[in-house]
């Protein structure tokens, strides 16, 4: 009878639990450029929007090591259909993403609070056209990034179902490989059921914690190196307007990330960032058109090679979790020419784990908290990597 039970514990424990989910997500559009508050074809503000989302995730058991550590953690895919209201100018994207969540605290045995992100893409957008869609300088792209960040409330109703309510904040942008590239902000509502497969009874809770799991851990440091690319279009400021190039641009560039591991969960350290951006500091210069001349239109110059390298330091965090890091990080060059190049920039990244020593990189940069930079499109190796496997 023990070596019975003994078994059926250490199954419970390999098992994933596997959930489906629906979503509808109404919101309110933050109108932060002329097109969306009114300057259109409609002549109206455009202010609201709707979404419907189907997911596929499978979580780790209370009881198993992973499930301990990272409690209530869960991943996946999902699918999403956007409304704006204005299908003409804009479209109706599809987004297809993958997330993962995990519990903050739980409030009571069947009532947690969480926290889920979303990155993917999305298509379907109507961008930016001279003759067919010339008001809609937000999107100049079919296909965008899509982010978003929700933090919301799970509340058990029974084995197989939980009810889920919250908040969302949601980013569509093309990282500035086309132009325009306002991009587009909501805050959503979001209210939803899940129907998990195969969940136990006892599963409904978290479980005990395994608070030698967290003590265990060994304290270190581990090196990141990534070596990143991508391409980026560019607008030039000149007479007090901006003039997009029709070129477009490469961006290459490596960081090396000393990280100190505080635990299972996160990373705190500094990185060294080289980069070469073949659209820094591209200016262009005014001319004169003589009597019955037409007009040959703004050339844009390159400057000397220099002037679009740069080297900087940044201090960085990352928020580790199964398969995933979430990272952020805040610099300054500190080698480099001027003019496009000085001031601080920004990153946003998210490493996908390919083995134990490998991941793929997806980040972006943004400048001074308010300017799109470029993308980092690159794959990393890390060294001295000490955490436990699990």
């Amino acid at each position: 009878m023990s070596q019975i039970r003994i078994d059926s514990v250490t199954k419970n424990r390999r098992t994933l639990i596997h959930r489906l989910e629906i979503e509808e997500r109404p919101g309110y559009i933050i109108r932060t450029n002329d097109f969306l508050r009114g300057v259109n074809e409609q002549s109206r503000p455009i202010k609201y929007t709707r979404s419907t989302h189907l997911k596929y995730s499978f979580q780790f058991h209370p009881d198993s090591r992973t499930g301990q550590i990272y409690r209530g953690a869960y991943q996946g895919i999902g699918l999403a259909y956007y409304s704006f209201g204005n299908s003409r100018e804009i479209g109706d994207p599809k987004a297809i993403y993958l997330f993962q969540g995990s519990t903050l605290f739980n409030i009571g045995r069947q009532l947690s609070f969480d926290y889920e992100w979303n990155f993917g893409i999305s298509t379907g957008w109507h961008p930016y056209d001279y003759y067919n869609n010339s008001y809609n300088g937000m999107v100049g792209s079919k296909v965008n990034a899509y982010m978003n960040m929700n933090f919301y409330f799970r509340q058990y109703l029974s084995r197989h179902f939980d009810l889920i309510y919250g908040i969302t904040l949601t980013h569509f942008s093309n990282g500035n490989t086309k132009f325009p590239n306002a991009g587009l902000n909501t805050a959503d509502a979001k209210v939803g059921i899940s129907y998990n497969i195969n969940r136990q009874q006892n599963s409904l809770t978290n479980g005990l914690r395994n608070v030698t799991y967290t003590r265990d851990f060994p304290h270190h440091v581990n090196y990141d190196i990534v070596l990143f690319g991508s391409w980026r279009r560019k607008g030039v400021f000149f007479n007090n307007e901006q003039m997009a190039s029709p070129d477009k641009y490469t961006v290459l560039g490596f960081n090396f990330n000393p990280m100190y591991n505080l635990g299972y969960r996160l990373r705190v350290g500094a990185s060294l960032d080289g980069v070469y951006d073949s659209s820094a500091n591209v200016y262009t210069e005014d001319y004169i058109i003589g009597m019955g001349e037409d007009n040959p239109g703004y050339t844009f110059y390159k400057p000397a090679l220099n002037k679009q390298l740069a080297l900087g330091l940044s201090a960085r965090a990352e928020y580790v979790m199964p398969f995933f890091d979430l990272g952020v990080g805040i610099g300054a060059n500190v080698i480099h020419r001027g003019g496009d190049l000085k001031g601080l920039y920004q990153i946003l990244a998210l490493k996908i784990k390919v083995s134990r020593h490998s991941f793929i990189h997806i980040g972006y940069n943004l400048q001074n908290f308010d300017t799109p930079n470029y993308l980092m499109l690159g794959f990393g190796i890390r060294l001295n990597n000490k955490s436990p496997q699990h």
